[in-house]
């Protein structure tokens, strides 16, 4: 459930875009509605559990600024640049968690729940930093060299698919290396 409602803006966006005949006005009406829609998660979510995750709020920002630039220069390019920001953000943060901190982010939101080896954890993370710079480079390849149609597709179906598939690829990996349980086997 988690996963749909942080998911919500984007599919919005798709939504909305994919309702419109004329692709630019489609898009600026859906830059709105992201806007919107990812201000309305950052209040549910402050309503809720009277706190709200960095990460919701970089990219509220992130949102904020890159929709906001679309919509008054009414240039699409803006918009289209933010997944390559986020992802790209994304991992400077966890590539810095290796060298700042004493813990890495992967670890530091996992360790809780899940038992393993350091060298494994130090593995984890760099994955993550390695799969947000390919999803961000991977952005702009799409935006430089296909339509808007394909961009919008992009982006609900092929990053939220790549990122879907590596959370299973990590959760493969992970069990791998987990400890295993005394008296098991």
């Amino acid at each position: 459930m988690k996963l749909l409602f942080d998911f919500f803006p984007v599919v919005l966006f798709f939504i909305v875009y994919k309702m419109h005949d004329d692709p630019h006005q489609g898009f600026i009406v859906a830059t709105a509605a992201i806007i919107a829609a990812t201000v309305a998660q950052v209040l549910v979510l402050w309503l809720r559990e009277r706190r709200v995750e960095k990460m919701h709020l970089v990219v509220l920002a992130l949102v904020m600024i890159f929709g906001g630039i679309t919509l008054i220069f009414d240039d699409e390019i803006y918009l289209k640049w933010k997944p390559t920001a986020v992802n790209w953000l994304f991992a400077l943060v966890f590539l810095g968690s290796e060298f700042i901190g004493g813990k890495s982010v992967v670890r530091r939101l996992m360790e809780s729940k899940v038992k393993l080896p350091g060298p494994v954890w130090i593995r984890l993370n760099a994955s993550w930093v390695i799969f947000f710079a390919v999803c961000g480079a991977l952005n702009l390849y799409v935006v430089y060299n296909f339509d808007t149609d394909t961009w919008v597709d992009f982006k609900l179906f092929g990053l939220m698919g790549l990122t879907l598939v590596f959370i299973l690829g990590q959760g493969v990996y992970m069990a791998r290396h987990m400890p295993k349980e005394e008296g098991a086997g």
